[in-house]
């Protein structure tokens, strides 16, 4: 048997904050979508899910069995409803629901660490991560905001370059509009900072390669202004005629299909699909974190997944938190984990 390709058909998914809802949100979908499960397996703590599948019993519902797997492979002998984990060693148990917890954060860490060397080295697919809780990773002393971050610095130590030579961009994305975005978790001062003409470009030229790979052909890109009404001429800033329209114009001239900047407040309406409204573009580049994710959050957070783009590997998350307050309680929403487990096997 080809180990290569058995290893395209295995996925990880990783535990994310055993305090939060990651861990039944996984539980619900091993449940719930068995067939579109076919081929993952939890990177993470066997105890902590098995309390996850307790969380989620309910009368009439069909019960979860959690199996120990030592191999990735392994989660392509699993029978449909049974949910395989491989536990990894020294690592906390279940942690208090709905609390910060240094223990968290470090079992949350370590299961991303693991994917993402396992990916990097060709043994599974992707993954597809569960939600971390920044405060929790600050508190284990984990020095990075959040999943993209340290998926960064995997990807470029795997590669041997320094971290500024492996750029990433985050992309959210759902059925009807996706957008990506030229800063992260930033304060907004530094992310108006961050609108340069090297970033600008850089996040087009990504936003290009990724989605052309998945869409087959050259998306259509739009660009969101910084400022309202795109600036106005200048009227209300000349972050677009000094910056972001000469980023446009040296990608076009590479090849990129890009169009704008437009203004902010309507050109997410003009990208989005509907059966009733065909969208104009395949994606939106936003300026910054708030300007781009508001948009598709509004559309429905049980349907939105993360996508990092730019790595050499396949990372999609669920768009939401760890959800403290409601951990635990078996009501937590798992569409949007079962949403990142359909895309990251369209985009691998």
């Amino acid at each position: 048997m080809n180990t290569t390709s058995v290893s395209s058909r295995v996925w990880a998914i990783t535990q994310g904050d055993s305090a939060g809802i990651g861990p039944e949100t996984i539980a619900k979908a091993f449940r719930d979508v068995p067939e579109q499960l076919q081929g993952c397996f939890v990177v993470g703590d066997v105890a902590t899910l098995r309390r996850a599948a307790s969380c989620v019993l309910r009368p009439g519902l069909p019960t979860l069995p959690v199996a120990l797997i030592t191999h990735p492979m392994q989660a392509l002998e699993m029978p449909p409803r049974c949910l395989p984990v491989l536990q990894l060693p020294g690592l906390p148990g279940p942690q208090t629901f709905g609390r910060i917890s240094a223990a968290a954060g470090r079992a949350a860490a370590d299961s991303v660490l693991w994917a993402a060397q396992a990916a990097l080295r060709g043994e599974i697919a992707g993954l597809i991560t569960a939600p971390l809780h920044k405060e929790a990773l600050h508190a284990a002393g984990v020095d990075v905001p959040g999943h993209t971050e340290l998926l960064q610095a995997q990807a470029a130590t795997h590669a041997g370059v320094a971290l500024a030579q492996m750029p990433v961009r985050m992309m959210l994305a759902n059925d009807e509009l996706r957008t990506v975005l030229v800063s992260i978790h930033v304060s907004l001062r530094d992310a108006i900072a961050a609108v340069t003409y090297d970033n600008v470009l850089q996040t087009l030229c990504i936003t290009h390669h990724a989605l052309a790979r998945s869409l087959g052909r050259a998306p259509r890109i739009a660009v969101a202004g910084l400022n309202p009404h795109a600036g106005e001429g200048g009227l209300f800033g000349r972050e677009e005629i000094d910056t972001i329209v000469p980023a446009i114009a040296t990608a076009c001239a590479q090849g990129i299909n890009a169009h704008g900047p437009f203004a902010p407040d309507t050109i997410f309406m003009r990208a989005r699909q509907t059966p009733a409204h065909p969208g104009e573009f395949d994606v939106v580049v936003a300026m910054y974190h708030d300007q781009g994710l508001i948009p598709v959050k509004y559309l429905g957070v049980d349907k939105g997944v993360n996508v990092t783009l730019g790595l050499p590997l396949v990372r999609t998350s669920p768009d939401h938190g760890t959800a403290f307050d409601i951990a635990g309680q078996g009501i937590a929403d798992a569409s949007s984990l079962i949403a990142a487990v359909q895309m990251a096997k369209q985009l691998g």
